[in-house]
């Protein structure tokens, strides 16, 4: 077959969407072979594919070509994208030099400083400068004159971008009402096919994580489904697939779907390692912490909010899940700095807003409950401010919180039942139960005993069916079910609930950080307690009690 032939087969096959086709079609060619336009597209092709080193290598050679060619537009094109990639790797110094190079090509051609659209991509790269410098204002504007330069010279890929990163930057200073309406609009022109490949790419996973920065799971699912579609449709595609199955896990675990969950974030570990992104593995971590201590998996939790935490930014990751963690493992003065270290770090709003729920419960827990009221009258105002549905119901649950701690019945009572319905509304299967534990509190302290009782129940039913043993085994110990019958101290209690979920000795001496020989003896304390012989007897007692999950199996 004739270099022309293989030419026209491999534009084919990028014209399909066939990625890893296109790739090696076009890498097979000589480079005097290929136009300038192909060298853009194998540029895209090995971005695509998880060949990133490649992409830089072709962009460099792509603007050399327009060089050569006199060809200031197509030079700055090249550099304009080699910028995004230099961005993305966090080389924003090596990125400014590009686009000032690009810039003064531009200039010496005659262009005008409005023209071409290239010098709209050249400035994609100021607005992470100026974020650099904390200028969000100057940011703002200048992510809308690249949406502009896409008005004007009809560029999709300007005016999706533009309009993306002027949402986002608008959710981050609290103004998400018109944040998310610049991010809907920007995914017009991705879903109509408008957008070049990695265009597209980068505007829906900006979008989907724009959205769960401000707890909007609504919208975070609409197009979660949307770019796993995308993927789906793009054989050979490797980047935005990691960060696909990381949203997909977060959806999961708000339905309670644990299991899947860690699928997920085992899958999307794969997909960052293969495309490259060994920095996004601390997204991964954070979310894996966060499904693992609800489980109660609390060594592999700790090991997961350490791995996220590892470069410093808590506030930003691993901080609220760690927090609750240490709460439950009676940390308390640990959990408490936790929290008051996030909310003095978390200086935006969005930020605040994932950090608020939890330290309002953390404070409220820990008896610091004025902190705890001034953090949920924050957060209640960001609510009303942001209008997401998730976070009216976090803030309601939040306001519960501190009424408790307050022995303010008739207030715990209503924002509790609010929170319930809100949790409910979006199938947030974990948050809803643990809202109705709230009221189960609310109630006993109105006199209503009975009706406690129940929500507390039912509260521990869907825990043990999710797999939540640790917020079971606390419905159990509200509900005074386990203080005669067995009289297990609290390690005791966690040697019990890891046996039940499978675990061996070594196991469970490993989870719990003791020796075996303890775990044995631990364990002949808990028969004799419990009345059993055996192991098995012993499990079904901590099923029967909320203290572990039903039908599950966590160890061989």
């Amino acid at each position: 077959m004739g270099v022309t032939e293989d030419l026209e087969q491999a534009r084919a096959a990028y014209e399909r969407r066939e990625w890893l086709d296109a790739y090696r079609g076009l890498s097979g060619l000589e480079d005097d072979v290929l136009p300038f336009a192909d060298l853009l597209d194998l540029a895209t092709a090995a971005y695509l594919t998880g060949r990133h080193d490649d992409c830089v290598l072709v962009l460099q050679r792509a603007y050399q070509r327009a060089l050569d060619s006199v060809d200031a537009v197509g030079a700055a094109r090249a550099a304009g994208w080699l910028c995004q990639l230099l961005v993305d790797d966090g080389e924003l110094a090596v990125a400014d030099g590009w686009a000032a190079r690009a810039e003064r090509l531009l200039d010496a051609s005659g262009a005008g400083p409005d023209e071409p659209a290239e010098r709209g991509l050249l400035r994609c790269t100021r607005i992470f400068r100026l974020l650099a410098a904390g200028d969000v204002g100057a940011a703002l504007e200048t992510a809308r004159e690249v949406a502009d330069f896409g008005e004007r010279f009809d560029d999709a890929d300007l005016r999706a971008l533009g309009l993306l990163t002027q949402g986002r930057l608008l959710t981050l200073t609290g103004q998400v009402r018109e944040g998310l309406r610049c991010m809907d609009e920007a995914m017009v022109g991705v879903v109509a096919g408008e957008v070049s490949p990695v265009a597209a790419g980068l505007v829906y996973c900006s979008m989907i994580e724009g959205c769960t920065s401000v707890s909007d799971f609504g919208r975070a699912a609409e197009w979660t489904h949307a770019l796993t579609a995308w993927c789906a449709a793009q054989p050979g595609i490797v980047v935005f697939t990691g960060q696909c199955a990381v949203h997909r896990a977060q959806l999961l675990r708000l339905h309670g779907r644990y299991d899947a969950a860690l699928a997920e974030l085992d899958r999307a570990a794969e997909r960052y390692e293969l495309a490259g992104e060994e920095e996004a593995g601390r997204l991964v971590a954070a979310e894996r912490g966060d499904v693992l201590q609800i489980l109660g998996r609390d060594g592999e939790a700790e090991e997961a909010y350490a791995l996220a935490a590892a470069d410093g930014r808590d506030a930003d990751l691993a901080a609220p899940g760690r927090a609750l963690l240490w709460l439950r493992r009676r940390r308390h003065g640990t959990a408490r700095d936790a929290v008051r270290r996030m909310l003095a770090e978390a200086g935006d709003p969005a930020t605040r807003s994932r950090v608020l729920p939890a330290a309002a419960e953390v404070l409220a827990a820990t008896g610091d409950v004025d902190e705890a009221g001034t953090a949920a009258d924050e957060l209640r105002r960001l609510a009303e401010t942001f209008g997401v549905p998730a976070l009216h119901a976090a803030s309601a649950c939040a306001t519960a919180r501190v009424a408790v701690a307050r022995a303010d019945a008739a207030t715990a009572t209503a924002s509790a039942r609010t929170a319930v319905a809100g949790w409910s509304a979006l199938s947030a299967t974990h948050e809803a139960a643990r809202c109705r534990v709230v009221l189960g509190e609310a109630l006993r302290l109105r006199g209503d005993e009975g009706v406690a009782r129940a929500e507390l129940r039912a509260a521990r039913a869907t825990f043990v069916a999710i797999g939540a043993a640790p917020d079971a085994r606390r419905c159990t110990h509200l509900l005074g079910e386990d203080a005669a019958p067995h009289r297990l101290s609290d390690r005791e209690l966690d040697v019990l609930r890891l046996v039940a979920t499978g675990c061996t000795n070594a196991a469970v001496a490993a989870e719990l950080g003791i020796a075996p020989k303890t775990v044995s003896r631990h364990l002949s304390n808990i028969f004799a307690k419990l009345d059993v012989t055996t192991r098995t007897a012993a499990a079904a007692f901590a099923y029967d009690h909320g203290l572990a999950p039903l039908g599950r199996s966590t160890h061989a």
